[in-house]
C-alpha cells in the first residue's frame, strides 16, 4: 500500500475525486464561477477563472468535459504525470485522456482489447482507459489479483463451495438428531395372541361334577 501511493503525485486522487462545473462558492456573483481549474501545489478544490489570482506561478490545470466526463488535455497533465498505457481521444482537435472510468455495459463485437480494470473496448496499443483506470490497474493488489489463473479461481470457488455445503449439511444432521432425541417417547407394544388372552380371560364359575372331584372351568 506504501507502495503504492509514493508512486503516484499527491495531487492525482484528490484531482480525480473532485467535482467540477460547479459554481464556485467565493465568487458565486461572478460570470466566470464555474469551476473548472485546479492547483496542484494547494490541492484545495476546484478553481474558477476568479480564484486564479491567487495562484500565480502556480501549476494550475484546466478540466474540460466530453459528454458529461471530465477529460484533460494531453499537452497540459502529461507535464507532471506519466499518462502512457492511457488512451487518448481527439476532441476539438486536441488530444485528450478521461479523469475516471466510464461505464460499458458491454463490448462490442469483434473488440480485442479492453480496459484491463473496466473493460472499456480500447485500441490494441492501450490498457487503460482513464487515468483511475491506471491507478488501480497498476496497484500491487490488482497485479496479485491477476495473476490467479482461471483453473486456480475455479478450484478456490470450488473448495470454498464445498466447504459451505459440509458445514450446512452437518449443521442440519445435528439439528435432526437433536430434534429426534428430545422428541423420542417410547411406543407401546402391539398385543400379542397371548397376552390378548390373558387380558380378556375370565374364570368361570366352578361346577362340581356329579361323580367326582374333578373340577371344570368354563
Amino acid at each position: 500500500m506504501v507502495e503504492d501511493e509514493q508512486k503516484w503525485p499527491p495531487w492525482l486522487k484528490p484531482l480525480l475525486r473532485e467535482s467540477f462545473f460547479v459554481q464556485c462558492k467565493l465568487h458565486a456573483d461572478s460570470h466566470k464561477s464555474e469551476c473548472n481549474m485546479y492547483c496542484l501545489d494547494c490541492v484545495n478544490g476546484a478553481l474558477c477563472s476568479v480564484c486564479l489570482h491567487l495562484h500565480e506561478d502556480h501549476r494550475v490545470i484546466q478540466i474540460r468535459r466530453s459528454s458529461y466526463h471530465d477529460v484533460i488535455r494531453v499537452s497540459e497533465i502529461q507535464k507532471f504525470l506519466d499518462i502512457s498505457s492511457v488512451q487518448t481521444y481527439v476532441i476539438n482537435s486536441a488530444k485528450v485522456v478521461f479523469l475516471n472510468e466510464r461505464p460499458q455495459p458491454k463490448p462490442g463485437k469483434g473488440v480485442t482489447n479492453t480496459c484491463e480494470v473496466c473493460e472499456r473496448s480500447l485500441l490494441d496499443s492501450f490498457r487503460f482507459c482513464s487515468l483511475g483506470c491506471k491507478i488501480v490497474g497498476t496497484s500491487k493488489i490488482f497485479e496479485r489479483k491477476k495473476k490467479i489463473s482461471p483453473e486456480k479461481k475455479h478450484l478456490i470457488m470450488a473448495v470454498s463451495d464445498s466447504d459451505d455445503s459440509y458445514s450446512s449439511n452437518s449443521h442440519t444432521r445435528r439439528r435432526s438428531n437433536h430434534n429426534n432425541a428430545t422428541s423420542f417417547t417410547p411406543s407401546t407394544p402391539p398385543p400379542t395372541a397371548a397376552s390378548f388372552r390373558t387380558v380378556k380371560r375370565r374364570k368361570g364359575i366352578p361346577h362340581r361334577a356329579p361323580m367326582g372331584g374333578l373340577i371344570i372351568e368354563c
